[in-house]
This record gives C-alpha cells, structure tokens and sequence, in this order.
C-alpha cells in the first residue's frame, strides 16, 4: 500500500489535491490518505485533521491575530506526518503554511516531500525557490516554462499541466439558452467587464471600467455589457455599476446554486467577443473559451513601484507570458486610464485580425497547458509515483 499525507490550504489547492487523488487511485488503487483538505479531497477519501478554511487566512492583518493558532497547527500537521510515516508528503500550495511543515519534517527523517504549484520565481523574487532545497524533493509545476527555473536550484521539477484545460466548455445549445434567458438575440455583440473578485481590486478598477466603456459603447451602440460578479463582491459591485453606460447585464449568484451560476459563467465567457478584465488566472478562463481581451489591473502607487521594481518580466498577462508574445494588451498602474483601454477594446472590436491573432494565442497557450493530454491530476500522480522508491515486495 502506498501513504500520502497531504495539505492544501485554499479552495484551488482543494481542487488540485482532489483531482491528484484520483489520479493516484487511478494508477496505484492500494492507496490511503492522511491530512489537511477541503470538501473536495474529502470525496476522495480524505479524513482531514481540521477544518481547511483554519489556513485561508491571507495579509498581515489577517495571520497575526491567528499566529499561534496557525503554528499549533504547523506542529499539528509535522507531528502527524512524522507518526505516520507516508510515502511522500504532498503540499499544494499555500507556501507559507506548507513549507514550514515540510521543513519540520525534513528536519527529523528522511520522508519524500513534494510541493505543488510551484512559486513564481520567473516574475520576482527568485530567492524562493533556493530556500526550497532541502526542503522540497520534488515541485509539480502548472505552466511549461517553470521546470528549468527549479531545476536551476538543483530541485526536481515535473510539469504536469494546469487544470484549465479540463474545465468543461460552453457548447452552442448553452451560449443559445444564455442569450434567450437575458433577452440577447443571436447577433447581440457582447463585451464581458471582469473588475476582480476582491473589494479592494474591485472599488479600484470599476469607475475606470466604467469610463473606459463609455466610448465604446457610443461608436457600437448595440453592444451588451455582460458582467459575472463573484459571490465574495457581489453586493458591491451591483451598487458600483448602477451607473455604468449601456445598462449592463449583471450575472448576481447571490443565493443561487454554485452549478448553476459556474455553468451560466462559462456560456457568458463562451458568448462574449470581446472582455475587459483584471489581470489574473482570469485571462486563462476567457483563454479556454477563446475571448479576445483587455486586462487592466490597478493598486496602491508604492506597491506598484515596488512590484515593477522587483519583477523580472514586462507582462502580467499569461497568454503573453507563455506564448512568448505581447499580443494580449495590457494597462497597468498609472497605465490604468479610460482613454487607452477604450482604444484598446474598439481596436478589438473593430479589427478581425486583431481578435484572430488573439485566439490563435490562446489556443497555443491551451494547448502547452496541456489541452489534448493525460488530465493534469493524472500527470501529477504519474510524477509522484515515478519519484518514489521501488516497493518492497
């Protein structure tokens, strides 16, 4: 039989986790499991220690207040590893918990630790991945450009792909049943707006999204403004738009069924020509349903020197970043105006080329993800396996 003991600290770790146990139940069914998850890991077998939302925790002003119940737990988790002896301990992500607990249990065995999701050491502070030797056995990477950045550090580094691309797709009896259920007729052009899932992000980028569409919407005067609000914002940005030109369709799943409301989600990105969003993994969701787009992303001025300051590249957008191109434009900081990102959008809107090469892009970005593939939890479990030493009969 073979033992995991695995940790993941955030919804999206829930999910990788998850898809990964299935993976390994797929290739090796002797198999038993041990550790921190959410409900997700849990359908797969997972008992876990405590609840996962106890390490959702993000900022300064969040983790102090919960400092030593969080290294209570970091003792917990390395305690519980080291009584039970896995095969492999299998962080994902949420560095800042994880690491601490493999760097416990290196300290006193031998046990094979494997972190997934590797750091972003491509676009700043590449320190990260040093401080991981010694540390980490073996890091499961989701995009293809990270392996020689690890293995540079002299660390094991398997890309395995990123879960994107198992993602169902919006077919046309989906995009169809969207439009008829908010009143769009078949060739309404539709733009996406996605301000963020933050209320920070969001009380920041809306007045300027707004601005920006005012514009566009006087030269294509047909245009719907269609806009998915995440539950955490919902109410918020409902009030932020009331203003807004061009009466914009607010997608609200306040109160809503989580299926329904992702489902709804994906026929608004795969009906959409054109969306205007917040930089982010958001970009590989509209990438997936091959949407031409606009990232804008505005912060605090002293943190956004700091950043610019201290990145190693001159994009954010990962179409860009991993097609090698600067086709997805992009406004960021004091680039962060109405009047670029409105020429950015009518450029879109009006050139055929210009949305082509787009798409063209995002579906080279899907298929170096991994589209096409073994699905990505399989692939991470084929890596974890091949790490481990030969069972003794």
């Amino acid at each position: 039989m073979r033992r995991f003991f695995l940790i993941a600290g955030e919804p999206s770790g829930d999910a990788l986790g998850a898809a990964l146990m299935a993976g390994l139940k797929e290739l090796h069914p002797d198999v038993a499991f041990a550790g921190v998850g959410g409900p997700l890991m849990a359908a797969q077998g997972l008992e876990s220690l405590f609840a996962m939302d106890e390490l959702s925790v993000m900022g300064l002003a969040e983790v102090l207040p919960r400092y030593r119940q969080l290294k209570r737990r970091i003792a917990e988790c390395a305690a519980a590893v080291l009584a039970q002896k896995p095969d492999a301990l299998i962080t994902v992500d949420s560095p800042d918990f994880s690491l601490r607990v493999a760097r416990r249990v290196k300290a006193t065995s031998d046990i094979r630790t494997v972190h997934y999701v590797a750091p972003t050491v491509w676009a700043w502070r590449s320190g990260r991945a040093r401080k991981m030797v010694g540390v980490i056995d073996q890091v499961l990477a989701l995009f293809p450009f990270e392996p020689p950045y690890m293995e540079d550090e002299g660390l094991r580094c398997d890309f395995v792909g990123h879960p994107v691309v198992t993602q169902p797709r919006a077919d046309a009896g989906a995009i169809a049943a969207f439009r008829a259920a908010h009143g769009l007729a078949p060739d309404t052009p539709l733009l996406l707006a996605l301000p963020g899932s933050r209320l920070g992000e969001v009380g920041r980028l809306a007045p300027v999204f707004g601005a920006a569409l005012r514009p566009v919407l006087a030269r294509h005067p047909s245009l719907r403004v269609v806009l998915p609000a995440a539950p955490s914002v919902a109410g918020q940005v409902a009030g932020m738009v009331a203003d807004w030109p061009g009466d914009p369709i607010l997608l609200d799943p306040r109160g809503r069924d989580g299926a329904a409301v992702l489902a709804e989600k994906r026929a608004a990105f795969a009906a959409a020509d054109v969306a205007l969003a917040a930089s982010g993994t958001v970009s590989l969701e509209l990438a997936a349903a091959r949407t031409p787009m606009v990232i804008a992303y505005n912060m605090n001025w002293l943190s956004f020197r700091i950043i610019r300051y201290m990145a190693k590249i001159d994009t954010v957008t990962l179409i860009n970043i991993i097609t090698g191109t600067r086709v997805v434009p992009e406004f960021l900081g004091p680039d962060c105006e109405p009047g670029p990102i409105s020429a950015a959008l009518l450029t879109l809107l009006d050139d055929t080329d210009a949305r082509a090469a787009q798409v063209a892009a995002e579906d080279e970005t899907m298929a170096l993800l991994g589209r096409g593939t073994a699905p990505p939890g399989l692939r991470a479990a084929h890596a974890v396996l091949d790490g481990l030493p030969p069972q003794v009969a």
